[in-house]
């Protein structure tokens, strides 16, 4: 800021603070105490959420500052994590880390104003950082930074307004946030209505007379053997070879689904395994003998495939040996599925391949799933709903809490098959609902980060002394700054002399940190 308001200082922040030093937790009278710790602070809101209460023999080595409702107590390491937050009535006199900074403004220095001035962020990235296990600020750099104060009756003004601007901002983001909610609520609940056939009820009986799902996959099966024969035909006859005795009797039909406990479906509908409507295959490892050289072409790993949809910014390539190309080319319409993972909700994860990368394979982490006969677009909502995402966890699930699927686990998963028409007529309605949804929750984030810039714009017009009006007969900040001064010399006077602290580091900061001294006084906790 280019110029002081009217009346403000700006000073360094330990020209508003009171002095002081640590505090023993054997000297409080009780025998627990509540003890804040950086897990205590909600870093999102700014608040103590969860301190723990602790027995006053058992406190930890950096139980070392006293609070009072007030202080506010801010991070030195990773400050730019906004580890910030205003200590109130119901936790004064209790204990937190040495991890704090304790800010103890003087008087006529309102406590709330301090706090909103450190949230700031563009005041919170000026302070540097040094080290990197975990990076962490030097507390005398810390209480160099230079703020702002206002004459006291403005400071009260100021933090009304930021209180009721906040307010009205805190109402509607969790508004906003609750139309979030729901809006994903109501993308699960259009899959799993198109998936059971109510989404398309008034479609059925506007088509009484389609083809029936088991005339459907009795067909795709059909299909699916002669062209299992041919392929058997094309292999002999280019090795020039007679085919065996009974070799069509070699043919392995697809796992059949257990039905058992499976829902009526609608009219029409027919259940079948993944395994009998499409071609399921594994991926291919990858080992050092596959670093790109001569016949090299991208492939997927995991970290492509998120939740319905894919992420190719950063794409991986590795050798190809002959054939695996032909073998392992995706194509538009494969569902790729996930094989493993330790997470219980991302486990068989999939998302619909559509051609956006020539001749691009897939990792053996990633298995294809080639829908034969059906809607690809129909067989990935499926895959999506929160029916299927059930029973994939149900068969991936393992005694050791990991959990993997493999070929065989995909294959026997059970998918409800609607007439071919109807699957058409699902997976454009489906598109429909979901992108309308996209757009409102497109629209709800966008609305959300102008909430964030907003309460970052409040914060600077507070400081920059433009939030509210200026009353020129406000006693200056500078007699405040005097009223501090003198009564920290006072202080001075009266306290005992002690020796100089060494240069220790505290727990997680770079050899070569001093411990982050404590600026509040050894204070009688009764």
């Amino acid at each position: 800021m280019s110029e002081t308001p009217p009346g403000w200082s700006r000073v360094p922040l330990r020209e508003l603070t009171l002095p002081g030093s640590s505090f023993n937790p054997g000297n409080l009278e009780a025998e627990t105490f509540q003890y804040i710790d950086i897990e205590a602070l909600d870093n999102a809101r700014q608040v103590i959420d969860k301190p723990k209460e602790l027995a006053v023999s058992q406190a930890p080595s950096r139980a070392r500052v006293l609070v009072r409702s007030g202080d506010v107590l801010f991070s030195l390491v990773r400050p730019y994590l906004k580890n910030v937050a205003l200590i109130s009535s119901d936790l004064d006199g209790q204990i937190a880390s040495t991890a704090f900074c304790c800010v103890r403004p003087g008087p006529g220095i309102d406590s709330r104003f301090v706090f909103n001035q450190l949230c700031q962020d563009r005041l919170i990235l000026s302070i540097p950082t040094y080290g990197s296990s975990p990076p962490a600020a030097r507390d005398e750099e810390f209480f160099d930074t230079p703020v702002m104060l206002a004459p006291e009756n403005e400071q009260r003004r100021i933090v009304a307004k930021i209180e009721e601007l906040f307010s009205e901002l805190d109402a509607g983001t969790t508004a906003l946030e609750r139309v979030k909610a729901n809006l994903a609520r109501f993308k699960v609940s259009v899959l799993k209505a198109a998936v059971e056939g109510r989404l398309t009820e008034n479609w059925r009986e506007e088509h009484p007379d389609v083809e029936s799902a088991s005339v459907l996959l009795e067909r795709i099966l059909k299909e699916r053997r002669k062209k299992w024969e041919e392929e058997q035909l094309a292999k002999y006859e280019a090795k020039g070879k007679k085919l065996p005795t009974a070799w069509r009797e070699k043919y392995q039909e697809p796992t059949k689904p257990d039905i058992g406990g499976l829902p009526a479906l609608p009219a029409g509908w027919w259940w079948a395994s993944v395994g009998q409507v499409s071609a399921i295959q594994g991926g291919i490892q990858k080992q050092p003998n596959r670093a790109p050289k001569r016949n090299a072409y991208p492939y997927l790993r995991v970290a492509n495939v998120l939740m319905n949809r894919l992420d190719l910014q950063e794409i991986e390539y590795f050798e190809l040996l002959p054939g695996e190309l032909e073998r392992l080319r995706l194509e538009t319409g494969d569902l790729l599925v996930v094989e493993g993972n330790g997470s219980r909700d991302q486990i068989g994860r999939s998302a619909l391949w559509v051609g956006q990368i020539a001749d691009c394979v897939h990792q053996n982490h990633i298995i294809r799933v080639r829908p034969r006969g059906i809607e690809p677009r129909y067989l990935n909502s499926y895959w999506n709903s929160p029916v299927a995402r059930r029973r994939t966890t149900e068969v991936a699930a393992s005694t050791s809490g990991l959990y993997t699927l493999s070929v065989g686990k995909v294959s026997s998963l059970p998918v409800p098959v609607p007439p071919l028409a109807e699957q058409t007529m699902i997976a454009d309605t489906v598109e429909e609902q979901l992108d309308s949804i996209d757009q409102t929750l497109s629209e709800c984030l966008a609305a959300l980060v102008r909430a964030g810039k907003m309460r970052f714009g409040i914060l600077r017009s507070a400081f920059e002394g433009r939030l509210v009006p200026q009353d020129p007969s406000d006693e200056p900040a500078t007699v405040l700054l005097d009223r501090i001064r003198a009564e920290r010399a006072a202080d001075a006077k009266t306290r005992p002399a002690r020796k100089a602290r060494g240069s220790r580091k505290p727990s997680g900061v770079d050899k070569g940190h001093k411990l982050v001294p404590l600026p509040f006084e050894t204070l009688d906790p009764k």
